[in-house]
């Protein structure tokens, strides 16, 4: 495992937040993600980078004799690297040569489970492929025969796995069109169900997942590993008084995601973009916290939500059971200081710390953007209690002297507009 790290010039204006240690910890946890064993790893400094091996030849050298010691079948070199320099550093070290790229497209492969994951990890590797197609072997110098006297020499075999890729990757993008159209239906369907939708978000293994599980009593797939869940889950879950909302437990974020996979991301992220409520799961117990919630934030960004600015942000302080006293009330004073309305929740979602704080503050947040109405409702009116009972949360029901049924309703100011359109007989609830 190779983490290059190319010295910041003078003057550049850059500022790295990260540090070549922690870019190295984590390169080899994605690379544990996919079951290799790591035998070696560590930081090589650059001055520049070499156009034909990305490294110098003194380095390539060392990596060299390193490689053939170990028997490496695989090297891993956590950055871009383009397919002259593939082909120059696999030549010179005699294994397999993977980049941050190929190494992030290895791990979705595996851990993609629904029909569209599997569908977008595909388009995503095939255009990885396609890029990697350079006149490296002898097999694609051969040419194929034309017909004819003016036929030419023919296609040669690179051109020939180029065209065999661009017709597969066609295919692909018509069954994702299709996938896509119906998981808008779901999503419309979903809308239609009154309860408001929490979506989990945050760093790779920052434990999204056993948050979910300890909020939903479920069993979702959650381990120290980065990467372990790629495919959204959702569950129906009830809070403690008596809201009852979906959780949604997304892709975790990476820093320096292979562009190819935006597409595939995206997907995955479509629903934290319909959520009512956004938890941003931040490990804060990790040395680069902050370069994590950073890169969360891009992301975000990127899909239209603004972070600072998004009253459905909910900041989770999670993993606190790892910090030492000091350091935990350090945390929990920081997020005193902060104002109520971005005052994050520090957890733990191991020993269930903050867990009954953080259900209350999104009940609590929920009550801001939700209006509570009263509708009397004749009790011939079976259509329209149906309607309420479909685009509404129902918190009462009852009957008055009359024998009209007065229904308590919540709901968000579109549905609350629409209900107070339907129901002439609409009032607020009095206190």
């Amino acid at each position: 495992m190779i983490e290059p790290w190319l010295k910041p010039s003078r003057g550049s204006g850059t500022l790295e937040t990260r540090t070549p240690e922690g870019r190295l910890d984590e390169a080899v946890g994605l690379a544990r993600a996919i079951d290799l064993a790591v035998v070696e790893a560590g930081i090589v400094k650059l001055a520049a980078i070499r156009p034909a091996t990305y490294l110098g030849k003194g380095k390539v050298e060392e990596i060299a004799a390193l490689a053939k010691t170990n028997n490496a079948s695989v090297v891993i070199m956590d950055c871009p690297v383009s397919p002259v320099q593939q082909r120059n550093l696999e030549k010179a070290w005699g294994a397999k040569v993977l980049d941050r790229t190929g190494l992030i497209l290895e791990i979705f492969g595996r851990r993609a489970r629904t029909r569209e994951g599997a569908l977008q990890v595909e388009h995503a590797h095939l255009t990885y492929q396609k890029s990697r197609l350079v006149r490296s072997w002898t097999h694609l110098e051969r040419q194929r025969g034309g017909f004819g006297f003016l036929g030419g020499p023919g296609e040669t075999q690179l051109e020939a796995d180029r065209r065999v890729i661009e017709e597969r990757l066609k295919r692909i993008e018509t069954e994702l069109e299709g996938v896509k159209r119906t998981r808008k239906l779901h999503r419309d369907s979903r809308k239609r169900v009154p309860y408001p939708i929490v979506a989990l978000v945050g760093y790779t293994n920052a434990g999204k997942s056993t948050l979910f599980n300890k909020m939903a009593r479920a069993d979702v797939l959650s381990a120290d590993m980065l990467f372990a869940t790629l495919d959204p889950t959702l569950r129906a879950i009830e809070l403690a008084h008596g809201t009852k909302i979906i959780l949604s437990d997304t892709v975790g974020f990476i820093s320096d995601l292979p562009t190819m996979l935006v597409a595939a991301f995206r997907a995955t992220l479509e629903e934290v973009v319909e959520a009512d409520i956004i938890l941003h799961v931040r490990d804060v117990s990790h040395l680069e916290t902050a370069a994590q919630s950073s890169d969360v934030v891009k992301v975000l960004h990127d899909l239209g939500i603004d972070a600072a600015r998004d009253r459905r942000l909910i900041e989770v302080w999670n993993k606190i059971d790892l910090l030492d006293p000091e350091a935990r009330l350090s945390l929990r004073n920081q997020a005193e200081r902060r104002a109520a309305d971005a005052r994050p929740i520090p957890v733990s979602a191991i020993s269930g710390e903050g867990i009954d704080a953080l259900r209350d503050a999104i009940e609590a947040r929920l009550a801001q953007e939700r209006q509570t109405l009263v509708i009397t409702v004749d009790a011939a009116d079976g259509a329209g209690l149906s309607w309420l009972y479909r685009h509404a949360e129902v918190l009462d029901r009852a009957v008055d002297s009359e024998g009209r049924v007065r229904v308590t309703i919540r709901a968000d100011a579109e549905k609350a507009a629409r209900a107070k359109a339907r129901f002439p007989n609409t009032g607020e609830p009095v206190h």
